[in-house]
């Protein structure tokens, strides 16, 4: 009967060990976060550290179960940690058809929620944002959320109208000395930007999971034919 192959056995124990690790940063990062009263994220944000509190926890889970059953050749956790890669595998896959099939809704809801932080721009009670807006207005030569200087109502002349700097004065995105392009498009192509990258993740670990299921199932074959 052939051996397991001592090569496969220990680059599944060194590939789950640093999976384990992995999950070991991210789940004490994740508690730090949510505890820590210095540094609060905000109620808005609790979702996501809770969020990142049970990916570090599956990830820590699933990397200790391929450790083991890599180092003592068992069938029952290298199986578990297949089944539990698996499932994650396709829930990403999931995800990712979710957003594609309900981009339409995602962008009405993106609409929607710049069309509530309009309201923030004239609101006599709210100061700090529209202070905040103007300089992301300045630093990316735009003008409004969406309808350009007629977003700042009452305010405009507060906040210069958005008024090109010197010297951006005669430029294609300043022709008549106001910004002609919405700040929604500068975030829509800031999405775009980071999207990319988010992708680019997206794709390295569905690469090391396919690679984990790969191993973990013919360490298993091997200790099958045992």
């Amino acid at each position: 009967m052939a051996g397991v192959s001592s090569c496969m056995k220990y680059s599944m124990f060194v590939f789950n060990f640093l999976f384990w690790v992995c999950g070991c940063i991210i789940l004490a990062v994740s508690i730090w976060l949510r505890v820590d009263k210095e540094i609060q994220p905000g109620n808005n944000l609790f979702s996501s550290v809770n969020i990142l509190i049970a990916v570090g926890s599956i990830i820590m889970v699933l990397g200790f179960l391929g450790c083991c059953g890599a180092i003592q050749e068992s069938k029952c956790m290298l199986i578990l940690f297949f089944v539990g890669l698996l499932m994650i595998l396709l829930l990403q896959i999931v995800a990712g058809i979710l957003g594609a099939v309900h981009k339409s809704q995602a962008e009405e809801m993106f609409d929607d929620l710049l069309r509530k932080q309009v309201a923030l721009l004239t609101s006599s009670q709210e100061k700090q944002f529209p202070e905040n807006f103007h300089k992301f207005e300045m630093k990316n030569k735009c003008c409004g959320l969406i309808d350009g200087k007629e977003d700042w109502g009452s305010n405009r002349s507060t906040y210069s109208g958005c008024q090109c700097a010197q010297a951006d004065m005669g430029s294609t995105w300043c022709p008549n000395g106001i910004y002609t392009r919405s700040c929604k498009e500068v975030i829509i192509e800031l999405f775009k930007n980071n999207m990319v990258i988010v992708m680019g993740i997206a794709f390295a670990l569905a690469f090391v999971e396919i690679l984990g299921l790969v191993f973990s199932m013919s360490l298993y074959c091997q200790i099958q034919r045992k």
